[in-house]
């Protein structure tokens, strides 16, 4: 099981969730903290970014992260819907 710690702007989304959409949250955080390679790696100018992909509400949410192999971290970096998730990560 890998550690999982939070970066600002993930937490800042995470308090603003409903508290029925929480629960299907931690479910994702808990997810990858047991296997950080269930997420995709991006390509390009987030190459170091994985994103896991979930739906919630009948809309699809990413989880982005990225991982510190040899400390077997994994750091929370965004959370939202497709919308200009990418384009606010850059």
């Amino acid at each position: 099981m890998w550690e999982v710690r939070q970066t600002r702007r993930f937490s800042r989304t995470y308090k603003k969730l409903h508290k029925s959409l929480v629960k299907d949250v931690n479910l994702a955080v808990k997810m990858i903290a047991e296997n950080p390679d269930i997420g995709q790696q991006k390509k390009g100018d987030l190459i170091h970014l994985w994103v896991y992909k979930f739906r919630l509400n009948n809309q699809v949410y990413l989880l982005g992260y990225t991982r510190e192999e040899t400390l077997r971290l994994v750091y929370l970096e965004a959370l939202g819907p497709h919308e200009n998730f990418y384009r606010d990560l850059k």
